[in-house]
């Protein structure tokens, strides 16, 4: 059965594992537990994840084609269980393959890497979703461009993978202003989010496209992302969405950030 993409928020670090016994802190409870019900949300179990983490930047597209890819803790200042956590869910080569291929003929050019960790974007986010990391994951890095256009495009060219079975994820998050950490600033938190959510969820999928391109004519945009890393997971996950519907599946307020989740297909 056809699988959605999905935009999820990943959090900050390993906020959802922060206690001693790996328990969730209770600011982060809602976030997790939308997490959680992803797997119960889906049509049938994916038979591969195929995620874009707001962590992983490379010139060109990357495809992880490791078969068991290790964990890269990169985070700083947590506890030290933080840095014993796992995750171990197979790579896919095969599907990296089909990745790989499908972008080389939407016309990118498309690298290979076998040997990198997994970051946080990708581990801490799937341990909620996937906890018992049994299903194949790739993962497909960023162009460090960051040209919403391409990455949306990069999206439509792996959208037929979801008839495959392959859930399509962009790990990132609505709203990503590290300087605005302790200051109270729902105001433009909330003023970015009502305005995106309103751009993502245009029920005509060519103006959605048209007005998320144009993200950063949005209120508050540029303070909402200084730098756009953590929202541009979303236009793949948009791209790959085609013209399904469009869904607003979390609005979360954290940290005093306002974070949103979406939902294609």
């Amino acid at each position: 059965m056809r699988q959605p993409s999905l935009f999820i928020p990943h959090g900050g670090g390993p906020c959802f594992f922060l206690n001693p016994d790996n328990s969730c802190p209770p600011a982060w409870t809602r976030m997790r537990d939308y997490l959680a019900s992803i797997l119960p949300s889906l049509p049938e179990k994916p038979k591969a994840i195929l995620i874009v983490s707001g962590h992983w930047e490379e010139a060109d597209f990357t495809v992880h084609t490791g078969a068991q890819p290790s964990l890269l803790y990169d985070y700083g200042g947590f506890p030290p269980h933080t840095y014993l956590l796992d995750w171990d869910a197979p790579g896919a080569p095969g599907l990296a393959q089909q990745v790989k291929g499908r972008l080389e003929a939407a016309g990118f050019s498309v690298a290979e890497n076998d040997t990198r960790g997994w970051d946080h974007g990708v581990f801490i986010p799937m341990k909620v979703a996937v906890p018992d990391a049994d299903i194949p994951t790739v993962q497909l890095s960023l162009r460090k461009s960051l040209d919403p256009a391409d990455h949306i495009r990069a999206g439509e060219a792996l959208a037929a993978l979801r008839d495959e079975g392959v859930l399509i994820v962009g790990s990132g998050m609505s709203f990503h202003n590290m300087r605005a950490l302790g200051q109270d600033v729902t105001a433009q938190a909330d003023m970015f989010d009502d305005a995106l959510s309103a751009a993502v969820t245009d029920p005509d999928p060519e103006q959605r496209r048209t007005r998320v391109t144009a993200w950063a004519s949005l209120p508050q945009a540029r303070f909402a992302h200084p730098r756009e890393e953590h929202l541009i997971p979303l236009m793949v996950a948009l791209g790959a969405g085609g013209d399904d519907p469009a869904r607003h599946d979390l609005k979360d307020h954290v940290i005093g950030w306002t974070v949103s989740a979406y939902r294609f297909g």
